[in-house]
């Protein structure tokens, strides 16, 4: 968890506090709050502690538990804020997969020029739909998320229209890792390599691969997206961070124009990807 996400947090516990001792019709204990809206007198302290993360639901009960409702407004203002950095896969997940897929879809399509790296698995903007179908249901399992697989296939490959409009660009790299990863069955794999052989040349598309055997300059740890130079997104096994300000996104720029001194193109990258084909 980043430690501005935890200030953050901690900050909105604070005022939530604040809002607890200044009732207007007298100052109330966490005992006191807690059976007013019926919940357990540790969500109260984890909440005012910055040691759970509040809900919408929880900030609008809390304004009008304390008798002031006028500042739901606020809290959510403040809970909005929290979520622009830090977005946990638990709470993302509680609807199943679409609702985030949509998210992720209302970016592409504002965006002109996309950046991502992914060392280990293929980005999900190339990925077909059987690929997809698995690296969902993986990743269900391990949240143990509501499954709507079907549903979130069909949303993400929605974005692919993107890579036939000729005012975007989409720059993409992949290990060669990605490639040999079984994330899914052999069958599929090689499906899915096939796929990424006929994006090569594409005049929106400029696909990158780091071979095993190229020299690297930076360690390549985890898998992010740029949009427009604008925003990052990045994930994390608990939680994505989408991330604004400018200095950090010159950061992630950094490390993908340091990857991509690593990559092949072109033919070169047809050839790897071929190799990684035939060893199915």
């Amino acid at each position: 968890m980043s430690t501005d996400f935890q200030r953050a947090r901690a900050a909105l516990g604070d005022r939530l506090r604040e809002l607890r001792r200044s009732c207007p019709d007298g100052r109330l204990t966490g005992t006191q709050l807690a059976e007013r809206l019926g919940w357990p007198q540790s969500k109260v302290s984890k909440l005012e502690n910055g040691r759970q993360t509040a809900t919408a639901e929880d900030l609008a009960a809390w304004a009008e538990g304390t008798g002031q409702p006028q500042v739901i407004g606020e809290l959510t203002a403040r809970l909005k804020g929290l979520e622009s950095d830090y977005r946990s896969w638990r709470r993302q997940l509680a609807a199943g997969h679409k609702p985030v897929q949509d998210t992720l879809n209302a970016e592409h399509a504002q965006t002109k020029v996309f950046h991502a790296w992914q060392g280990a698995m293929i980005t999900g903007v190339l990925q077909t739909a059987d690929y997809a179908r698995h690296v969902f249901l993986r990743y269900a399992e391990l949240h143990r998320s509501k499954r709507d697989t079907e549903e979130a296939v069909r949303s993400r490959l929605m974005r692919q229209e993107g890579l036939y409009d000729p005012g975007k660009r989409f720059n993409i790299l992949v290990g060669e890792t990605a490639l040999r990863s079984l994330i899914c069955p052999p069958s599929v794999l090689a499906a899915q390599l096939d796929r990424l052989i006929g994006v090569v040349g594409m005049d929106t598309v400029n696909l990158g691969v780091v071979p095993f055997s190229a020299p690297l300059k930076i360690p390549p740890a985890n898998g992010f997206l740029v949009y427009d130079e604008r925003l990052v997104i990045v994930e994390d096994w608990h939680a994505e961070l989408w991330i604004n300000d400018q200095d950090s996104v010159t950061t992630y720029m950094r490390v993908w124009n340091t990857l991509r001194e690593s990559a092949v193109f072109g033919a070169e990258a047809q050839r790897v990807i071929s190799e990684a084909r035939r060893s199915l």
